[in-house]
């Protein structure tokens, strides 16, 4: 136990050296589009946003700024990985994922606008509110996005659909956070055309499911009797 710990306290220093000299070299389009990753892909999977964050930065793969140091904290990495593993499974059955998002519509956004903010907020106040307001709009509409089609998937009796929609999700999340902190102004490209993708997708959902709800209430309708 003793030797883990003193390896996990290398690792740590190594990386907290790593961290004072990256995030001075972070200019704003890198930092805007953490921010923005972090809010986008919360609304999607706030776990495995949560872990991979902190992985990263104790892995030394992305220097992470001081507001978000504590993903890298040894008890939040055991809670997040904990929690991803949870929720990569309860995703993937249908009606489960459903009442996943139910439970988290609570979360996922407040958690969105936080980890954005934490881009900012140790070194500016202001630049953490704005990074807080943009951080929690994507995160809205990636969730009500996710939600609408899952409830849309669902209504399909056959649960290879659900499957195939959770991993395009899965997917979507780590090569969203790959090319946020690798080239970031492809990702503010690509985040747009998106963001337009959804609001197009989440206009049709709507339409959808409000014909189905109709046909649903004429089939559970009082019969006229004679």
């Amino acid at each position: 136990m003793e030797t883990l710990l003193q390896i996990w306290q290398t690792l740590s220093a190594g990386t907290s050296t790593a961290v004072g000299q990256g995030v001075q070299s972070l200019d704003m389009p890198a930092l805007l589009a953490l921010a923005a990753v972090l809010g986008w892909a919360s609304g999607l999977r706030l776990y495995a946003v949560v872990f991979i964050t902190g992985l990263a930065g104790v892995m030394g793969w992305i220097p992470l700024p001081k507001g978000l140091l504590l993903l890298q904290h040894p008890a939040m990495l055991a809670g997040s990985g904990f929690m991803l593993f949870v929720e990569f499974f309860a995703d993937k059955i249908p009606g489960i994922d459903s009442l996943w998002d139910v439970v988290h519509s609570v979360i996922r956004v407040p958690a969105g606008a936080a980890l954005a903010a934490g881009v900012f907020g140790a070194d500016s106040a202001t630049m953490g509110t704005v990074a807080a307001l943009l951080g929690g709009s994507l995160a809205a509409t990636s969730f009500a996005t996710k939600a609408t089609t899952r409830v849309a998937v669902n209504s399909s009796p056959e649960p290879f659909s659900n499957i195939a929609v959770s991993l395009l999700e899965d997917g979507l999340v780590v090569g969203a956070m790959w090319l946020a902190t690798n080239y970031p102004v492809a990702f503010g490209i690509t985040l747009a055309i998106t963001l337009v993708l959804m609001v197009l997708l989440l206009t049709t959902l709507f339409k959808f499911l409000k014909a189905l709800v109709r046909r649903i209430g004429g089939w559970l309708g009082p019969v006229a009797t004679p």
